[in-house]
């Protein structure tokens, strides 16, 4: 470590921080990420608890989901199969989803940023399977490889996607500048063609706080493409009322005010 690190080095909460955001820097990347209400109202896709997201009502001619990371729940695709919408699912860990269902189509791979015989990219993985459709959606819950996913997929590729829903984890990183920066880079690149439709903090672990900002570890964010929205204002409603705790066995988070604009 070099000296200046040595030098900025924090104790916060039992975590250590080795070089400290500024305060300005994390300022300004929460006030782009407030999330906002169009003309299409949340809904619930997904069961109880963990594994089910709000999401805009408008999925009316989606054909396609996309959900790396697979879990013993799949309660979010079976609700999508009900709708007639497909499902590709990826992850290396496991052998197959959790139940079947005609519409389950299972790639044992990892979600990341190159193609071998363990991952396969983004682009790669909706050529194979999807290579003409314009409209879907994707829900990505891969402990922490989304950053590098978001960051090498190219924009035209993310903008083939309707609704995005991703699980961001280590966001209490935004106490550090590295963590800000690349943190900050991930949201940048969608923000350019998507709002935040939806966030609600993920109560498996406690928020940190730092420079006056409460900042959750894990946070699930919905994502609209702007051009399904004519109009927008801030979201000022928290929680939502479809919105429940992740882990019903522990106290629900509610959103921080420092995430989501002033009423």
């Amino acid at each position: 470590m070099k000296p200046r690190e040595f030098i900025n080095k924090y104790l916060l909460g039992g975590r250590r921080i080795v070089k400290g955001a500024p305060k300005a820097g994390i300022a300004c990347f929460l006030g782009g990420v407030f999330p906002v209400s169009g003309e299409h109202a949340l809904i619930r896709i997904g069961g109880d608890y963990d594994g089910g997201y709000l999401v805009p009502d408008d999925l009316v001619g989606i054909k396609t989901c996309f959900s790396p990371g697979v879990s013993n729940n799949a309660g979010f695709e079976e609700a999508l199969a009900a709708r007639g919408i497909r499902s590709f699912m990826a992850d290396y860990s496991v052998e197959g989803p959790p139940v079947q269902n005609p519409l389950f189509h299972f790639e044992k791979k990892y979600l990341g940023s190159r193609n071998d015989e363990i991952l396969t990219t983004l682009p790669a993985w909706v050529e194979r399977n999807a290579p003409d459709e314009k409209d879907m959606v994707l829900q990505m819950d891969i402990e922490g490889a989304e950053y590098a996913v978001l960051l090498s997929t190219p924009p035209e590729v993310l903008r083939r996607f309707r609704i995005i829903i991703i699980e961001f984890h280590g966001l209490d990183s935004l106490a550090e500048t590295r963590g800000l920066e690349l943190i900050g880079m991930s949201f940048e690149k969608l923000l350019m063609d998507f709002d935040v439709a939806h966030a609600h903090v993920n109560n498996c672990s406690e928020a940190i706080s730092y420079a006056g900002f409460d900042l959750p570890s894990v946070m699930e964010f919905t994502f609209h493409r702007k051009d399904r929205s004519r109009s927008r204002k801030p979201t000022l409603r928290f929680p939502h009322p479809l919105d429940q705790a992740c882990d019903p066995a522990r106290k629900d988070i509610r959103l921080p005010a420092c995430w989501h604009a002033s009423p």
